[in-house]
């Protein structure tokens, strides 16, 4: 006997419909095909153990199983569930006529209970477009998937609940989620603020700058100014989440495995702080099996790079293009997958070696020539994708042991959503452009325009520290925001001055 069910392969971070024809007959023999990996191919003995333990079995005929389409790799064990029932219609152990119209996915433990997968979000778009009555999946996976509206929803414990449930035995409770309601429950649920920091308010100027735009930003300081700790409060100023980039985050997340269990969206900016140890496949994605790397899982949100001259030279490389193109792309011999990589990078470092050039109070140990060679060992092509240089300085005693707390996150995000909020009209009718940083240089010209003082001051700036044109880019792209945060029409002399002077490791003297 003939029977299909149906199951989900993922690509990126997208899905495809796996269609599993199970068919029982005489004769002796397990024969499972359509490119499976040896996870899938393991399925027989996990299946074997679960039917056994919940009071059925492997019928002891001929099985042949094919996945198609063929010439996609199946990989992973979450199509044990799947075969598992396929297996039991198609050798009438039960009836199940609805069959076809649920997609089915889950991995199976020897004793019948089915643990959580990967990718649910994902799957249920799929199943949705394809039009599948329901979905059928992991109790922890439901809530993620639930998420996608006109699709019926069924988390189940066991294979057990999955049976009951075809044959009419039992019934299975829909999972039904308002996703606005939980979206809107869980916004700016942040662990720091910005209220806790003592002084450095240049430095938070600067970081406000940055969350207004979209900018990214290097701190550069001696240990312990403070500059992981501002950094870490920095997604609290940035704009909430709308529910589009919950979705596509929580997509991202949800095929990694990141996703928590029993949470429905990623309703917070994303925040990864990676080991300077990192490989560049662990950075960008990729393998032989390609999985999204740190950059994606930091998507609409903040990759925050500590100790930057400390990461391989190589790794910091393959950066370049996806700052620049704000997605990556992994390409195989029979395959091209696409990630999202719209993050805002977020790098510290100490200005040398021993981590006191430069500092008002302590004397640098360094050899001479000594503090340029460190920080050579980032490129000039990197730094000049970064748009502000901020300069970090230790906070005097009298501000630590200050009583009164600075400003909250809550105040600084208010100022940063305005200039949002003008940047999203300014860009209404420009596809996937929502701030400053992400202009194009045709609409850099239409939208930064200058008077001829500020066209001097800007001249006399490229000229004295040798800046390049990405450099004079990313200055007036900056000024922009200034003059968003103050509510300018124009970009004015002083607005440029300050943009200017966000460019301190451009300067020649640096080092010296």
């Amino acid at each position: 006997m003939l029977v299909k069910t149906y199951g989900s392969a993922l690509l990126g971070i997208n899905a495809i419909i796996i269609t599993i024809e199970v068919n029982v007959d005489k004769g002796v023999n397990f024969f499972l095909v359509g490119l499976p990996d040896s996870a899938v191919k393991e399925s027989q003995q996990r299946m074997e153990a679960a039917l056994k333990n919940i009071g059925y079995k492997l019928p002891g005929k001929k099985i042949v199983i094919n996945m198609a389409p063929a010439d996609i790799r199946k990989e992973g064990s979450a199509y044990d569930l799947a075969l598992a029932t396929g297996i039991l219609a198609a050798s009438g152990q039960i009836k199940a006529a609805n069959l076809s119209e649920y997609l089915i996915m889950g991995e199976l433990s020897l004793d019948g209970s089915v643990k959580p997968v990967k990718g649910a979000l994902s799957i249920a778009i799929e199943a949705r477009a394809k039009g599948f009555k329901g979905f059928i999946l992991p109790e922890e996976n439901a809530a993620e998937a639930a998420i996608v509206n006109n699709l019926d929803v069924y988390g189940v414990k066991s294979l057990e609940d999955v049976i009951g449930f075809f044959t009419g035995e039992s019934d299975l409770e829909k999972t039904i989620i308002n996703t606005r309601d939980e979206f809107n429950a869980s916004l700016n649920n942040y662990e720091f603020d910005f209220s806790d920091v003592k002084g450095q308010e240049n430095i938070k100027r600067a970081l406000e700058i940055a969350a207004a735009g979209g900018h990214n930003a290097i701190l550069i300081g001696p240990p312990g100014s403070g500059k992981t700790m501002l950094a870490k409060r920095l997604p609290s100023i940035l704009p909430p989440l709308n529910l589009h980039e919950a979705l596509e985050t929580t997509k991202i997340h949800s095929v990694a495995g990141l996703a928590k269990d029993n949470k429905a969206l990623v309703s917070v900016r994303p925040f990864r702080s990676p080991h300077h140890t990192i490989s560049d496949v662990a950075l960008v994605g990729g393998g032989s099996n390609p999985q999204p790397g740190e950059i994606s899982y930091a998507h609409n949100g903040v990759l925050f790079l500590d100790e930057l001259p400390e990461f391989k030279r190589a790794v910091l490389e393959v950066l370049r293009q996806p700052i620049e193109e704000r997605i990556v792309t992994i390409s195989r011999a029979k395959f091209t997958v696409e990630y999202p990589s719209n993050f805002m990078l977020i790098a510290a470092m100490n200005p040398c070696p021993c981590g006191y050039y430069n500092h008002p109070e302590m004397d640098c140990v360094c050899a001479p020539g000594q503090v340029q060679k460190y920080l050579n060992k980032i490129s000039g092509p990197l730094l000049d994708r970064i748009d502000l240089h901020v300069e970090v300085v230790p906070v005097p005693f009298e501000k630590l042991t200050e009583k009164t707390n600075g400003e909250s996150s809550e105040k600084i995000r208010e100022r940063v959503e305005g200039a949002r909020q003008i940047q999203e009209k300014r860009f209404a009718d420009k596809k996937n452009i929502h701030a400053n940083a992400q202009m194009s240089s045709k609409q850099l010209r239409e939208v930064c325009e200058i008077n001829q003082a500020g066209q001097t001051l800007l001249k006399n700036a490229m000229e004295k520290l040798s800046l390049s044109a990405r450099a004079y880019d990313r200055i007036l792209k900056v000024a922009r925001t200034i003059a968003d945060l103050e509510s300018s029409e124009n970009i004015k002399t002083e607005h440029l001055a300050e943009a200017i002077h966000y460019r301190s490791l451009d300067r020649e003297t640096w080092g010296a």
